[in-house]
């Protein structure tokens, strides 16, 4: 289990082609017959449902600094069960990671937890021999970093081709593919990144068979597969990650039942870790996925509710439309049954949203705006809540154009040590709501103590 046969595709820098080789590669590889197991390095949402569409499994993320770097290989472990070969994506430049952390979180840090060959995908549209000093610079950076080979992207010509070829020739760096300028995949972007799959499936099929038809014609499959099962086992030889043992609780009066979690997704709320699900039902729950797009009732029997991120922004006037749900939403708040949301999440409780009135269990206002807030950050829990006990630490990602202006009535849910010390988030009775994404493997209280939580309630 931990050889794994195992690629990580990496680049100089974003926009150099990641996705498109790694999704391609992917489906062409599952193509073939593979079991193939997909991930992504960073904290990225969007990126793992495209690699779910071209591989029929789950999407995963490792993330060394959400989830610390000794879980990243059980976590890969994890999700690589019963696969023949796993392609990872990385994320930014192959050495870029958590600003003023060194090598934390980059790809190259990922590929050395995973003792995985890296395969750089370099834009070579504006250059010819200089593709040689590029890839001989990041071959050589770090030793512990093992660069087995180059994917040449939007290449113009066959002689632009055979000047990258010679130039490469010295580098002892092997190409491994080239893929031509005039054979653009559309993967439509707007202020976030990627549209999700969930918003627009059928064409995500068609984006990713041309991923696999544009890599299965530039590149060699048969190298790069070989090249993946030259990775041996995983350092320090891991055990695989696990949600816990099943709890079950015992029959009895109601405080003791098996509690419904109600688990917000559809096209509105997309962002979500596969482990947070998982987590919630060894620690008891039952599990219920509903769309607030479209359903205008919660879950028979929701005892807790969790609305993750997504782009409620983009769906203001639909969510706004579906006025019972919002008004179960708000009645379940006021119960005190446990609430937990994530950015998006929090634009949903909030009284409105650019105007139009949301779910109104927090006094406060959300609206768009220019401006991109981006970044890790290090965080304690303020207060108790039904998430964390006050003190509780965690490190989290923002990412948001939202602004929310808060009215009264609640305490902060987290203080931010990190970039600038702020208070952060909402806690009133069981409703914990933040910017503030978490990868709940890091800390698997967290899914235990709202489980509870909502026995209890």
């Amino acid at each position: 289990m931990s050889s794994v046969p195992r690629l990580v595709v990496a680049a100089p820098s974003s926009g150099s082609g990641k996705t498109t080789v790694a999704t391609g590669l992917m489906a062409a590889f599952a193509a073939r017959g593979l079991a193939v197991s997909p991930h992504k390095v960073g904290p990225d949402y969007i990126d793992p449902g495209y690699h779910a569409l071209a591989t029929g499994r789950t999407g995963r993320n490792l993330d060394a600094y959400l989830c610390g770097p000794e879980l990243v290989a059980p976590l890969f472990l994890h999700g690589a069960r019963g696969c023949d070969l796993a392609v990872v994506e990385g994320v930014m430049g192959l050495y870029d990671g958590a600003a003023g952390e060194g090598e934390l979180a980059s790809t190259a840090h990922v590929a050395k937890l995973l003792g995985a060959p890296v395969v750089l995908v370099v834009d070579a549209s504006s250059q010819s021999r200089s593709v040689a000093a590029l890839v001989h610079g990041f071959a050589s950076w770090d030793p512990g970093v093992r660069v087995g080979g180059v994917i040449l992207n939007k290449v113009g010509s066959d002689r632009h081709e055979q000047l990258l070829r010679e130039a490469l020739d010295a580098s002892g760096v092997p190409v491994l593919g080239v893929l031509r300028r005039s054979e653009p995949v559309e993967t439509p972007s707007r202020h976030l990144g990627l549209v999700p799959v969930a918003e627009r499936r059928s064409a995500a099929v068609e984006a990713v068979e041309a991923m696999a038809a544009l890599v299965s014609r530039g590149c060699d499959l048969a190298a790069l597969e070989a090249l993946a099962r030259t990775a041996g086992a995983l350092p320090g030889d891991p055990a695989p990650w696990t949600p816990g043992p099943p709890v079950h609780a015992p029959a009895g009066p109601a405080g003791e039942r098996t509690p419904v979690v109600a688990v917000a997704g559809g096209p509105a709320f997309t962002f979500s870790y596969a482990e947070h699900t998982e987590l919630l039902t060894a620690a008891g729950a039952d599990v219920v996925t509903f769309d607030p797009l479209r359903d205008e009732e919660l879950p028979e029997g929701t005892a807790g509710l969790v609305v993750g991120g997504g782009f409620p922004e983009v769906y203001a006037g639909e969510l706004s439309a579906n006025e019972p749900l919002r008004a179960a939403v708000a009645g379940l708040a006021r119960s005190g049954a446990p609430v937990a949301a994530e950015c998006a999440g929090l634009l949903y409780l909030c009284r409105e949203l650019d105007g139009r009135p949301m779910c109104g269990v927090l006094d406060a206002t959300a609206r768009m705006t220019d401006r991109l807030t981006l970044g890790y950050r290090d965080a304690v829990a303020v207060g108790d809540s039904v998430l964390a006990a006050a003190g509780t630490r965690m490190r989290g990602h923002e990412f948001h154009r939202t602004v929310v202006e808060p009215g009264a009535g609640a305490a902060p849910a987290w203080g931010m040590r990190t970039p600038l010390r702020r208070v952060e988030g909402f806690v009133q009775q069981g409703v914990h709501a933040s910017y503030l994404h978490t990868h709940w493997a890091s800390e698997p209280g967290v899914a235990r103590r709202f489980v509870e939580r909502c026995r209890t309630s």
